[in-house]
């Protein structure tokens, strides 16, 4: 770990210039820190810092602080948290670029989330001492996907070690493409022998028998988000055999009665449109050596009134048995468009204030 970090920065000084004793402790002036980083790889640096030095002033422009570019230095001047933040977030930033990968705007906004979030964290029984400990990450073949926020992180650490994982949130979050990923991983591993991935067609109602094509095609729109994310993390030749093996199969949540899911990555999205009898239909299909991941928004239910959510039914009951592990999700963690967080706040103020409950938590 040392050594890494030697080769990567191979020279960062914190520096805090002596506190006046005229200033007294309201000025602040002993909080500001100055930090020099500099980087072994010109090409690398580079792609760090973005065109036009833009993923620099978007860090900036995030934590409050001052970034002058020289070459392969960084200057970072700000208070201490900030600039070490900031250093967090590069430090971050540039292990990506280093394994190959690429870095865009959203990777910059996820950097900082979890540089921010490391001054809150546990330390973790490891080496690493705190605020330097790796997000966590899903890796295939074609590309790895690394937690762009705390709960994303919880959530990649769950889906490790839990057999049943609910991703609870709004849209944007990232809770259906990381399950899709998880799943991916598996099945490139050898750690399971399929993919099933479910879905309610609740959307399409009695509709659903006047649509064109076998029962596949009719379901096959509100796979869709589950389609793309399998084609991210994996070539698209290798999908499409892998589908047409059954080894990635999609099956209607209706066709799931009387079966056991042994072996697989099980996946059921929009499961707030379930109802309470077709979760636990779903649930107890959870077989020998299988892994199983709910994901769904408790705001978004489509089901008729008066009917009860099969989601929020089973997170109600199943609250603190062992082996199912709910994450949480907010807006804060919308990793889409920045406007999406926006969105989803403006939603969530409404739904509030039509319930009568002004800007209260629920």
């Amino acid at each position: 770990m040392a050594a890494d970090e030697e080769r990567r920065l191979s020279a960062t000084e914190l520096k805090k210039p002596p506190a006046s004793p005229a200033s007294g402790p309201a000025s602040g002036a002993s909080d500001m820190a100055h930090i020099v980083l500099t980087f072994d790889n010109n090409r690398l640096a580079s792609a760090l810092y973005g065109q036009f030095d833009e993923n620099l002033a978007r860090l900036e422009q995030k934590l409050g602080v001052d970034i002058r570019s020289r070459g392969n230095q960084l200057t970072i001047k700000g208070s201490s948290s900030a600039a070490e933040q900031a250093r967090r977030a590069l430090d971050n930033l540039y292990g990506i670029l280093q394994k190959g990968a690429d870095i865009g705007q959203s990777d910059v906004d996820g950097a900082v989330r979890m540089a921010i979030a490391a001054d809150d964290q546990l330390t973790l029984p490891t080496l690493e001492r705190k605020g330097k400990m790796a997000a966590a990450q899903i890796a295939t073949r074609k590309r790895t996907i690394y937690a762009r926020s705390t709960n994303q992180d919880a959530y990649m650490r769950a889906l490790e070690r839990a057999e049943l994982v609910f991703g609870i949130g709004p849209a944007g979050t990232g809770k259906t493409y990381l399950a899709v990923a998880h799943a991916a991983m598996l099945l490139e591993r050898g750690m399971v022998e399929r993919i099933v991935l479910s879905r309610p067609a609740v959307e399409a109602g009695e509709r659903l028998g006047f649509l064109p094509g076998d029962m596949k095609e009719k379901v096959d729109p509100y796979l869709r988000p589950l389609y793309d994310a399998l084609y991210d993390m994996m070539p698209a030749d290798k999908v499409e055999r892998a589908i047409t093996a059954e080894v990635i199969e999609i099956a209607p949540l209706a066709f799931m009665r009387g079966r056991t899911l042994a072996h697989c990555a099980v996946i059921l999205d929009e499961a707030q449109n379930t109802t309470p009898m077709q979760m636990k239909m779903f649930l107890t299909r959870l077989g020998e050596g299988s892994r199983m991941i709910v994901t769904g928004d408790p705001t978004q239910i489509d089901l008729p009134p008066n009917t009860k959510s099969g989601l929020v039914e089973a997170l109600r009951i199943l609250d603190g048995v062992p082996g199912a592990v709910p994450v949480r999700f907010n807006d804060t963690d919308v990793v889409r468009h920045p406007l999406v967080a926006e969105i989803v706040k403006a939603y969530d103020r409404d739904a509030k204030m039509a319930r009568g409950l002004g800007t209260g938590e629920d």
